[in-house]
């Protein structure tokens, strides 16, 4: 980091991972996801990710898209967890090693 801070590179965020500070991290439930979006359109960090990756749940629904967290990024605010109309997601806490 540079004194005080002064972005000498636009656009190099992803060069720093923010995600060490959380003590609670987001844990998405594929099988209760329907796929709303909603944690990705909420999550201030743009932690959430949209995966090609299909998803068949246990009751044979097929999903074409799953949806991870990135942790390197993702803080542990919770938004997603609020917001998800199914609660699909659990806030658990962070294990330190």
């Amino acid at each position: 980091m540079t004194i005080g801070g002064v972005i000498t590179n636009p656009g190099n965020s992803l060069e720093y991972k923010t995600g060490d500070w959380k003590v609670l991290m987001p844990v998405i439930n594929q099988e209760k996801c329907i796929r709303c979006r909603i944690c990705w359109y909420v999550c201030p960090d743009s932690a959430i990710l949209e995966l090609d990756k299909p998803y068949t749940t246990k009751a044979k629904r097929v999903y074409k898209i799953s949806y991870d967290v990135n942790y390197d990024f993702c803080k542990g605010c919770g938004m997603c967890a609020q917001e998800c109309p199914v609660k699909a997601i659990d806030m658990v806490p962070v294990e330190v090693s």
